[in-house]
């Protein structure tokens, strides 16, 4: 390659990574915003190349500029800026490296999430949309925070899927945009509400989806949306 070609290719991906960070900080504040979060609990993070832009570890989401872009690469060695990244590093690039078509992972503390995660070890079957997510969302197994033990349940939960909830903890997505990784999020926070509120009536219990319906809106979802 070229100095020039070099030059610009170089300069391409400053502005790849600029954009995907601004992306990163305005979902960061929609999980403040929607209430999935509080304070600078939860995290995000996107994938540009080989590089994944996180947020940082402790900061306020309305403190974030352009300046504070954090990057680290596959390995978890940090390449870009000084603020330390997410202590929650450990279950992002676990998604990246077992899923090559994951570009984006959203981990939140969202309330109804939470508490379904103390409750059972699968969310129930409620509502279609758990094809969305690839099937039954599993619950992992409590480990402490920021730790490679939580990253590993995390991986078995996710097997097959693209979203889990964590013991005691909360709720972690992944997609292949930001876009689609947030709207998993929102919608495992929605199914678990309502199956919460059904769940509350007394006397009653939530009827449930099968198997089989679940795979007939499987295959309806995969021409679902607007043709390229």
């Amino acid at each position: 390659m070229t100095h020039s070609r070099a030059t610009e290719a170089d300069a391409t991906g400053r502005r790849a990574r600029a954009a995907a960070w601004e992306e990163l900080v305005a979902t960061a504040r929609r999980t403040v915003a929607d209430g999935l979060v509080v304070g600078t609990s939860g995290n995000v993070s996107v994938r540009v190349g080989d590089t994944v832009l996180v947020t940082p570890s402790g900061v306020s989401y309305d403190r974030l500029t352009p300046g504070d872009v954090t990057g680290v690469g596959l390995d978890g060695r940090q390449v870009l800026g000084t603020l330390v990244p997410t202590s929650e590093l450990p279950m992002h690039l676990a998604v990246y490296r077992a899923d090559p078509a994951a570009r984006a992972v959203v981990h939140t503390h969202a309330v109804h999430a939470t508490a379904v995660s103390l409750l059972v070890p699968e969310l129930p079957l409620v509502h279609y949309m758990a094809a969305a997510l690839g099937g039954p969302v599993r619950v992992a197994p409590y480990a402490a925070y920021g730790t490679d033990e939580l990253a590993r349940g995390m991986l078995d939960a996710l097997a097959g899927r693209t979203g889990c909830l964590l013991r005691n903890h909360g709720t972690i997505t992944y997609g292949t945009s930001l876009d689609q990784a947030y709207d998993r999020t929102a919608q495992l926070e929605w199914m678990c509400r309502l199956w919460l509120t059904a769940s509350s009536v007394p006397g009653r219990s939530p009827s449930l989806l099968t198997e089989a319906q679940l795979a007939e809106v499987t295959e309806r979802l995969r021409g679902y949306g607007q043709r390229g």
